[in-house]
């Protein structure tokens, strides 16, 4: 990978672990990964974005190589808004930049996206199977709102597909499952449940398993039963795994509220992407980010 560089960012007392690709001058795309994964998730759409782009990525709070911390309020979506804004604050100070993120990363990165720090910063933002949880919560309002039967249907399928959220609210357990061994399942899961055909074991697989169930509990169901109203400040790109198993496309339904300008992008694939359709999503983005430069 041409122009590899790791870099460690300060934010808020700890240390986030960030690595860059691709010519320095060239237009800057930040990827923002999710659970239970690493900056590696991004390994295969990185290569071939950092031709042509400067690839900026790094390693969640808990993450990787990244700071841990210990309390669950460490891991609140105002905070990990600072850490994006630390990256790209430390490694292109004052330079507009493109936005994408998976999973976790999609949901903390629309923090960024609807809030005043970055605004004029961030050009564009492409979403893959993460939503706001604040849109969610005004979702999930609608549809039990809605006469009859049908919004109450698409609200429990959803939360059939999101069953592992309320087990993550759950003290200890989640955790005890990670150090009981579910690290050296997991590339099994992801072969077998997800398709990812070259899914291997990771030394950090365990730790971003027990660290990241934070997340969860820190912001879902105070967002969810308390949301406040977030409109997108740049052009919006929701790429949506037609097979994703986690999140179902219908929560996409109202975002135009939310959006100025909307795209929505189908995948054939499931949840994980970046790795089942890495050439996918980096046209997608590609194309996106060169509509919106």
């Amino acid at each position: 990978m041409g122009n590899h560089r790791t870099h460690w960012v300060r934010s808020g007392g700890l240390a986030i672990h960030a690595v860059t690709e691709g010519h320095p001058d060239s237009t800057p795309l930040v990827l923002v990964h999710g659970y239970p994964d690493n900056l590696r998730v991004w390994d295969k759409v990185s290569a071939a974005l950092s031709q042509e782009y400067l690839v900026i990525r790094y390693d969640v709070r808990g993450a990787g190589e990244s700071d841990k911390p210990r309390k669950t309020r460490d891991y609140r979506l105002a905070l990990l808004a600072d850490d994006l804004q630390a990256v790209v604050d430390t490694l292109i100070p004052g330079r507009e930049f493109h936005l994408i993120a998976h999973d976790w990363g999609s949901i903390q990165s629309w923090e960024s996206v609807t809030g005043e720090p970055l605004r004029d910063r961030i050009r564009s933002y492409t979403s893959i199977s993460g939503p706001c949880l604040d849109h969610v919560g005004f979702w999930l309002r609608k549809q039990l709102e809605t006469p009859g039967l049908a919004g109450a249907a698409k609200v429990l399928q959803q939360l059939t597909s999101s069953w592992y959220v309320f087990l993550f609210q759950v003290p200890v357990i989640p955790e005890m499952v990670w150090k009981a061994g579910l690290d050296r399942l997991w590339p099994g899961y992801l072969k077998h449940h997800e398709h990812i055909a070259d899914a291997r074991f990771s030394a950090s697989q365990k730790s971003d398993g027990l660290y990241g169930v934070k997340l969860y509990r820190a912001n879902f169901l105070t967002r969810l039963l308390r949301p406040q109203s977030r409109m997108a400040r740049c052009p919006v790109q929701v790429i949506i795994p037609t097979r994703d198993a986690y999140v179902r496309p219908q929560l996409n339904e109202h975002l135009a509220r939310w959006t100025g300008k909307l795209t929505l992008q189908e995948l054939n694939t499931t949840h994980w992407a970046p790795l089942t359709e890495p050439e996918a999503v980096s046209r997608a983005v590609h194309t996106f980010v060169a509509a919106h430069s």
